[in-house]
């Protein structure tokens, strides 16, 4: 890469976009969050980081992380009145190159570049080089993602893996199953592992035990939970992580997770000492009789704050490694 070139990595949220720099020896800097509802367009939060960095004139490599489907010109975002055309986007910014990937492919990309001090292992379990990852995000929903090997760099297979079918595995579960399908003709994992999700199991099991569905946020469950001064919100956080444990599980099974099963999302690590003693890891290991499958399959907590940076990083570095060859 020349001294002209430059590359300029974003992950774009609904409320909030990161902008960074980053260069051969993968540092990223210049970071810069900006405001998404202070400005009319992606374009015009671009041309402010290029202008406030004095990047005019280089020969500038884009690769941006969205929250919403990138598979066709066009993109209308989901949590914000933005829409672009990609084409357009890319001449009227003068870039050199322009690449848009979702948001959990570039979480999925970051996993292989982390450290020990960006992650936090649950339970037993060994990382096989190499091998498939999962990665699984509660937040605003739940994304899915998983990473496969290919020609010494990484593949990310997505989907929509949030919204499979739950499964309820014990009586509790079966009664919160049956007061969501109340609100819903079809109840995916997402409306119990997401931030809404933390407020649906608390309203279920308010009515279960009371015959009221009570309402709270979710702030206001994990603070209550967390200090044990609301037994029905402890209850609450223990069933999310029951749910959770579970689901990664299913994933590992799918896929053959021997690189690991990683839970990402802006969630679990506001509670992971509390996470680490739940019941995730023994649910994430009760399969019946593949039991013995997952066990030894390794589970990781990212606590990187910016994976979707990270992942974005890697991702045009690995485009440009394999453009080169």
């Amino acid at each position: 890469m020349v001294n002209s070139a430059v590359n300029i990595i974003a992950d774009i949220g609904g409320t909030n976009m990161r902008v960074a720099q980053t260069n051969e020896q993968d540092a990223i800097f210049n970071v810069e969050i900006y405001a998404c509802a202070d400005y009319v367009g992606l374009a015009e939060v671009l041309s402010d980081f290029i202008t406030r960095h004095q990047l005019q004139g280089k020969q500038i490599s884009a690769c941006l992380a969205i929250a919403c489907p990138v598979d066709k010109d066009l993109i209308a975002m989901t949590n914000l009145p933005w829409q672009f055309s990609q084409q357009k986007l890319k001449v009227q910014l003068r870039l050199h190159e322009l690449v848009l990937i979702n948001d959990f492919t570039a979480i999925a990309h970051a996993i292989p570049q982390l450290d020990n001090s960006q992650k936090i292992q649950v339970g037993t379990g060994h990382v096989i080089a190499d091998k498939p990852i999962s990665i699984c995000g509660p937040g605003t929903g739940l994304g899915v993602a998983n990473l496969v090997a290919l020609n010494h760099g990484w593949l990310s297979l997505s989907g929509e893996g949030g919204h499979v079918d739950f499964a309820p595995i014990d009586q509790q579960e079966i009664k919160i199953l049956n007061f969501l399908l109340t609100k819903y003709n079809h109840v995916s994992y997402e409306q119990l592992l997401s931030g809404l999700g933390l407020e649906q199991i608390y309203q279920a099991l308010s009515f279960i035990q009371n015959g009221v569905a009570s309402e709270l946020t979710a702030k206001e469950i994990t603070t209550k939970g967390l200090a044990k001064t609301c037994e029905l919100c402890a209850e609450t956080i223990a069933q999310f992580c029951r749910v959770l444990g579970s689901f990664a599980g299913n994933l590992a099974l799918t896929l053959g997770s021997y690189g690991g099963v990683y839970i990402a999302g802006g969630i679990v690590p506001r509670f992971i000492e509390y996470f680490e003693s739940s019941d995730f890891r023994a649910r994430f290991e009760a399969k019946g009789r593949m039991s013995g499958f997952n066990q030894p399959i390794a589970t990781f907590v990212v606590t990187e704050e910016q994976p979707g940076l990270m992942g974005a990083a890697a991702y045009l570095k690995q485009l440009n490694t394999v453009e080169k060859h």
